[in-house]
């Protein structure tokens, strides 16, 4: 971590700080299939300790169809302006809101196939309010969570 005088955090140190405190992250990795992403949300550890932990993965189908909800977030997550690359790296935070829909979107897309339905999903979660968002994340990683699935699939035109 670097440091300006005065302690004030550059570059690294103050995204990293920023990891620390996000309530999700996305993780842009590359695959043999295709680019693709990892859905991390903090929450306590087998130690307790407080860790960001996967909660989902965006396949590369879903990732080509969604990619515009995928920017939106980490553009909105974290102030930034114009194009965003997402390219493999380290996480990126995301905000509650933004964590929620992209969390959402990751799970209703497994297992599906086609791109124009998976496109038109991400489209209606980028439009979403991250509460409802929230609450369907609730609904999803519950014990009903297929049934939840399923319902969010239809919701969202995912599947017919």
């Amino acid at each position: 971590m670097t440091k300006e005088r005065y302690g004030r955090m550059t570059g690294k140190a103050r995204s990293a700080s920023k990891l620390r405190r996000a309530p999700f992250a996305l993780r842009i990795v590359d695959r043999a299939a295709g680019r693709c992403a990892l859905v991390l949300r903090r929450g306590p550890d087998s130690r307790g300790r407080d860790r960001l932990g996967r909660l989902a993965a965006v396949s590369p189908l879903a990732f080509n169809a969604g990619v515009s909800l995928l920017q939106e977030a980490v553009k909105a997550s974290n102030g930034l302006q114009g194009r965003v690359e997402l390219s493999p790296g380290p996480s990126l935070p995301l905000t509650e809101d933004w964590g929620a829909r992209v969390a959402c979107y990751a799970i209703i897309s497994a297992g599906l196939r086609d791109a124009g339905r998976l496109g038109d999903a991400s489209e209606k979660l980028r439009l979403a309010d991250g509460t409802e968002a929230a609450w369907w994340l609730g609904l999803l990683t519950g014990s009903a969570g297929s049934r939840a699935a399923r319902a969010l699939r239809i919701l969202t035109g995912a599947v017919a």
